[in-house]
């Protein structure tokens, strides 16, 4: 009978049971589901922290250099650049606005339920609309007055922090993109569908600032925001398919 306080050798501790103690965690998957509770806090807290320090009326000076520095010197009505920029950027805008936003997602959720996605639809469903009613709730407890520095090139009515058209189309379009690019399976089009879907939703955000209806700071806080938003529910997507696939 083996003493139990004698020292192992190697090759008897090979063969030793393992304990529920001894054994490493399960750490071939990713912990999705910490990291979209994480996506989703900080997405929160950017735009409490953010909204609560420009409701007490601080004003950050970034706003105003680069505002002007898209309006011809002495004429703030004038942007810079040649005549079809501002009709491009005007063209832009509306890729952001609801209705178009509204329209993307509902074909692309049509899609994927005729195409037996069903997870996908949900997914694109769920992010979309949960975003967008943050993103309402954000601007009504801020409150933040649209720039009046230098003139309106297009109509706007609701307030300014965050920038809805920044916001919802980072949640819209990088919600759908990341999703989409779980279940598609050629590398190439996946890293289509992401620098496509990031470059317009740059170019959107930037369009409000050039059209002079949102500050900088409002458009910074609206891609962030969308893009953790985003983040977050294809963390939930890959925990999701991870269980199903366990």
């Amino acid at each position: 009978m083996s003493d139990p306080d004698a020292p192992l050798s190697v090759q008897a501790a090979l063969h030793e049971p393992v304990t529920p103690d001894q054994s490493a965690p399960d750490i071939r998957h990713p912990p999705w589901a910490f990291i979209a509770l994480a996506a989703l806090a900080g997405a929160v807290a950017l735009v409490t922290v953010l909204g609560a320090t420009i409701a007490r009326g601080h004003q950050f000076a970034f706003d105003r250099a680069i505002m002007l520095a898209l309006r011809e010197p002495g004429n703030l009505a004038m942007p810079e650049g040649p005549v079809w920029l501002r009709q491009a950027m005007i063209d832009l805008t509306a890729l952001g606005g609801e209705t178009i936003l509204t329209l993307v997602a509902a074909l692309t959720i049509g899609f994927l339920l005729v195409n037996r996605h069903l997870l996908t639809a949900a997914l694109v469903f769920a992010g979309t609309t949960t975003g967008s009613i943050g993103v309402s709730l954000a601007k009504s407890l801020v409150g933040r007055q649209r720039p009046a520095l230098v003139d309106h090139l297009v109509e706007v009515g609701s307030a300014s922090f965050p920038s809805g058209h920044a916001a919802n189309s980072a949640i819209v379009y990088l919600t759908i993109t990341l999703v989409l690019m779980q279940i598609v399976e050629a590398k190439r089009a996946r890293w289509f569908l992401f620098t496509a879907t990031v470059l317009l939703v740059a170019a959107i955000g930037a369009s409000r600032v050039y059209l002079g209806v949102h500050w900088p700071s409002d458009v910074l806080a609206g891609w962030s925001f969308g893009a953790l938003w985003a983040l977050a529910w294809w963390a939930v997507g890959s925990w999701l398919r991870s269980r199903r696939a366990g």
